[in-house]
């Protein structure tokens, strides 16, 4: 492993173009959140360079807050000349009534295989109504091709989209779903005010948010080929403090 970027642009180079598009467009929306701040990373978590079965692998990184938002994610992740990988996730403030929001797309030589974008509520009673409104509002483009979600997937809202995007126009398509769901949250977050941090309900999100990170980490397609390409502790460490850090205790 080593921290270097990839030699003359090779990062870029036959990048899919919804990967391209919609990590654009999720910076374009987390640039108009209110406060945004970058938060520091370790340079061996930033940008990443490896080897998984002979090709090369290149991970970058970026993570920022902003009001109401402790952690906002975005890692971008090739693997040789084929798999290419957006993965986004800002976690909320547990003193604020917001949703978690998540963004993953997997894309090959043969199109994109999955797209799933959702806003995961963090409490019982589900989305806060100032998220769920927008979305419920909105009108939902007719997807060819709907995915079931992952055993796992209970996380998930009954807004969650979960599709194999077929064409520019559903890719299209995706991006402004991602669009939408970001704009709900950061609605939200610019209106919600911050409880105390021993509340009952702030107590109940970041339950909550620990339940998320304890499912998502059930995933171990990522473990098993981070290990892989590194080793198993650098893995672990990723997923941990990078990926899914359980969320601090409100203070």
């Amino acid at each position: 492993m080593t921290q270097a970027s990839p030699p003359g642009g090779a990062e870029n180079s036959g990048v899919h173009p919804l990967v391209d598009t919609l990590a654009e467009r999720i910076r374009l929306c987390r640039s108009e959140l209110a406060e945004l701040q970058p938060l520091a990373i370790a340079d061996d978590l930033e940008a990443i360079s490896g080897s998984l079965d002979g090709d090369a692998l290149f991970i970058r990184n970026e993570v920022h807050r902003s009001r109401g938002l402790r952690k906002l994610h975005l890692e971008t992740a090739r693997l040789g000349a084929g798999l290419q990988i957006l993965h986004c996730v800002f976690f909320p403030d547990p003193r604020y009534d917001l949703p978690v929001f998540g963004a993953d797309i997997v894309a090959g030589r043969a199109g994109v295989s999955a797209a799933i974008v959702d806003l995961s509520p963090v409490k019982p009673d589900g989305l806060p109504e100032s998220v769920l409104e927008p979305l419920r509002a909105r009108q939902r483009p007719a997807f060819s091709q709907v995915r079931e979600l992952p055993p796992w997937g209970a996380i998930f809202s009954e807004q969650v989209l979960f599709v194999r995007p077929e064409g520019e126009q559903e890719e299209a398509w995706f991006v402004e779903e991602v669009a939408s769901f970001l704009n709900a949250l950061g609605a939200a977050a610019a209106s919600s005010e911050a409880q105390p941090p021993d509340h009952p309900a702030t107590v109940t999100r970041w339950h909550g948010q620990l339940h998320y990170c304890k499912q998502q980490k059930q995933n171990d397609k990522t473990r098993r080929a981070l290990a892989k390409a590194f080793n198993p502790e650098w893995a672990d460490r990723y997923i941990e403090e990078l990926l899914f850090d359980d969320p601090p205790a409100p203070c």
